[in-house]
């Protein structure tokens, strides 16, 4: 009896085991951050630098001290429950506060030290300063920096420290992560000679296998690539499990109305699975929350999460605030400086500013031209991209302007040919449906613009001013025209500026003190929009969609039988369903300002995760960037 007894126990011991092993998933949190942009000091909603007075009100977002408590909080919370966690910064560190002015790094290094993130890629805005700001930003931190496209030479001074990529053993599996920068960085910064910015998907791609043949099965993209690019290309490479992204400052969240996607947002991926796509905001707001589940074979089952609101619910840690007291002396007085004042909000969002006219886009464009009129000067450009923050109503400070203008650019003034001043145009919207920071804001002149043709001939009227009138453009002329250093040596594409321009002189004042010189002379400055600027696209305009993503290397060995993941569902109350007739029937929607896909299908199909059902019927090339004004087709339920 006892004999069989025993045989018996050892039969359900064998059948629990296996059963055990049959069900080994394993979790993984993931927590990251990305687009941090030297927000060392917290933050108010217009993104700038917030006030003593706005922290008492609890009206504060982010910043190092108060970044740090969340992630402490949010890691020690998990780690008690028996989680493994992982930290990820997906780049853009540098640049946006007058710390990064001030210090070149250091304190980003800093700061992001006390955090412990376990791996960061690199962001194009570590470039801003040549491989040189990069290269001191390495010396000082004490985690791997992983980006498979930057390719350095001997001579380079990052050496081997950016990695192609990596791997990290959490809770006793290996997870790897590789990194990738946006492919055009070359023309977004300034990377130098010694330093190649590769192909992004073929990088990834040729990693991604070296580590599948190296026995590593959970593989997390970490990107600066931007949103649609993760979507359409980094998250359809295979055996890419999870996509932490940045670059285009995306929020994505399950209960934010003003959220550009679901988080996450799933795609599928050839090898039949669907890759969770994450994104975190901008500025140390938000701190990503993902928890991923993955069979034994490392194929992930299951995804959900919502970025966490870095609010005034976390308290900023004591010392990291002490130490930044002691970093601001040197730069106290200059920030506190008050240029002047301003009736009303000067918009500066990128979401505006790189798709249209914008006060702050004519500010800077005027306050350009304003300094160098006595020179013959008649025409200026502000690209987008150089417009980093919005300025509120009342007394604007020098801390203000340098929030907005942080590059320390100088005004280049130069001629240039009516013709080259067109193409200059063109460039500015060739990438307008990505949102991209060439997107140019005029003085002196005005255009018309067609995004449904061409690029390159999207550009339908441009007229000069002559006097106090208007005129066409003659191709012929050469104007004497002014621009910030940076596009006028070729930065953003503007290549036709580098070439065509005639007797450039790239060092005048700096930019920033034209912008708050203006506003000092203009003061009470009036934010205003004129119409120099004008969209003619044809309603009902549909961008065409990208080309496929290039051929990716075969795996090495067949992929495991893949495990859909399911969509999220909102964890915010659901929005009130729509009548059974209305969501049975297709029908039109115009793009009202505040939209989002997720907002018109919680409102269509009382199911904002259906956002993807609109997206598809009107072959959207980027989700995340719908026009006011835009004619939807909403498909029938």
């Amino acid at each position: 009896m006892k004999k069989i007894l025993g045989l018996g126990m050892l039969s359900v011991s064998a059948i629990t085991l296996s059963a055990g092993a049959a069900l080994a998933d394993y979790e993984l949190n993931i927590l990251h951050i990305n687009d941090f942009h030297s927000r060392i000091e917290s933050i108010n909603k217009f993104d700038s630098t917030c006030s003593a007075e706005e922290e008492g009100k609890n009206e504060c977002f982010g910043g190092a001290a108060r970044l740090l408590t969340a992630i402490n909080q949010t890691r020690d919370a998990l780690k008690a429950e028996g989680k493994n966690v992982l930290l990820l910064n997906a780049g853009d560190n540098f640049q946006g506060s007058l710390f990064y002015t001030t210090y070149k790094g250091t304190v980003e290094a800093e700061v992001l030290n006390a955090m412990k993130f376990d791996a960061m890629t690199v962001g194009n805005h570590e470039f801003d300063d040549s491989e040189d700001g990069l290269a001191g930003f390495l010396d000082k931190v004490q985690f791997p920096v992983v980006t498979a496209n930057v390719v350095a030479t001997a001579a380079s001074k990052i050496g081997d420290r950016v990695k192609p990529s990596i791997v990290l053993e959490v809770g006793g599996q290996k997870i790897g992560i590789v990194g990738a920068v946006a492919n055009d960085t070359a023309e977004l910064a300034t990377p130098g000679p010694n330093i190649t910015i590769a192909e992004d998907v073929a990088k990834i791609s040729e990693q991604v296998q070296k580590l599948k043949q190296d026995g590593v099965n959970k593989i997390i993209a970490l990107t600066h690539v931007g949103y649609p690019r993760d979507l359409e290309f980094i998250a359809k490479i295979p055996d890419v499990d999870v996509v932490v992204g940045g670059h285009t400052h995306t929020l994505l969240s399950n209960t934010d109305q003003k959220a550009e996607g679901p988080y996450p947002t799933l795609v599928d991926n050839p090898g039949g699975y669907k890759v969770p796509v994450v994104q975190a905001g901008q500025y140390s707001k938000y701190l990503g929350d993902l928890k991923v589940v993955f069979d034994d074979s490392g194929v992930v089952k299951e995804s959900k999460g919502d970025p966490i609101l870095i609010d005034s619910s976390f308290k900023p840690d004591e010392a990291t605030l002490k130490r930044i007291d002691e970093l601001k002396a040197p730069i106290e007085a200059l920030k506190t400086k008050v240029v002047g004042s301003s009736e009303g909000p000067i918009e500066g969002d990128r979401k505006v500013c790189r798709v249209k006219e914008c006060s702050m886009g004519n500010l800077v464009a005027d306050a350009t031209l304003a300094r160098v009129k006595d020179q013959g000067v008649t025409i200026a450009f502000a690209n987008s991209g150089g417009l980093r923050s919005s300025i509120d109503a009342g007394d604007v400070s020098m801390g203000e302007v340098l929030t907005v203008l942080p590059f320390q650019n100088t005004v280049a003034t130069f001629q240039l040919k009516g013709e080259d001043i067109r193409a200059a145009l063109e460039n500015g919207v060739s990438q307008i449906d990505d949102g991209a920071g060439r997107f140019m804001q005029v003085s002196g002149m005005k255009y018309s613009f067609d995004r449904s043709k061409p690029a390159g001939s999207r550009v339908i009227s441009v007229d000069v001013k002559e006097g106090e009138a208007f005129v066409p453009l003659d191709p012929a002329k050469t104007y004497i025209v002014a621009a910030n250093n940076y596009v006028r040596t070729g930065g953003d594409g503007f290549k036709v500026f580098a070439t065509k321009a005639i007797n450039a002189y790239d060092f005048g004042p700096n930019l920033e003190e034209a912008v708050a010189a203006y506003i000092s002379a203009n003061s009470p400055y009036k934010p205003f929009t004129d119409g120099r600027i004008s969209e003619v696209t044809p309603a009902g305009y549909v961008a065409p969609a990208k080309e496929a993503a290039p051929a990716a290397p075969a795996p090495a060995a067949p992929a495991p039988a893949p495990v859909a993941t399911p969509a999220p569902a909102p964890t915010a109350p659901a929005a009130t369903a729509a009548p059974a007739a209305a969501a049975a029937a297709a029908s039109k929607y115009v793009v009202e300002k505040g939209d989002s896909l997720w907002k018109i299908a919680a409102e269509k199909y009382g199911n904002g995760a259906l956002w993807t059902r609109i997206a598809k019927a009107n072959t959207l090339q980027h989700p995340n960037h719908i026009e006011i004004g835009k004619e939807l087709e909403l498909p029938a339920q």
